[in-house]
């Protein structure tokens, strides 16, 4: 058994997956929704979140509501920007657009994935998509901005 925050991840212990690891583990909201980090690389990174009937925003359909989803899209994104290779120490949200392009469809886990595309001294931007069990179909795409604490 091995000491790796992802189960099974074959790369020896990188710094940044360390950082981003306790950033999504510090946020109470992102236990109690079950994230979990699956992939990080430089300046991008993956969470999921599986269906949960206590996050039904619609009862008549099922479906999950928007704020869960926001919560894992914001969290992926902070999760980019930490492992982005300007090696931020901290950072928080700015600005979160989000468009929601489809219910995502009840019963199945949600996937975002952010990407940090550009940083300046104070800021990052980041780009993120989230989907279900059908990726070519997003549930909802966003942007926003965060601050960088070096």
């Amino acid at each position: 058994m091995t000491d790796d925050p992802i189960p099974d991840d074959p790369r020896p212990e990188d710094p940044r997956l360390a950082l981003a690891q306790s950033f999504i583990h510090a946020l109470p909201h992102s236990k109690a929704l079950g994230m979990q980090l699956t992939d990080l690389g430089e300046g991008v990174a993956t969470i999921t979140m599986p269906y949960d009937p206590r996050l039904i925003g619609d009862p008549a359909t099922g479906v999950i509501h928007g704020g869960a989803i926001s919560a894992l899209m914001d969290t992926a994104s902070g999760a980019s920007v930490m492992s982005h290779p300007s090696a931020p120490r901290s950072t928080a949200t700015l600005d979160l657009r989000i468009d929601y392009m489809r219910p995502a469809t009840p019963g199945q886990q949600i996937t975002a994935r952010a990407e940090c595309h550009h940083v300046t001294r104070s800021v990052a931007f980041i780009r993120v998509t989230a989907h279900d069990a059908d990726p070519t179909r997003p549930v909802a795409m966003g942007t926003g901005t965060f601050t960088l604490e070096r």
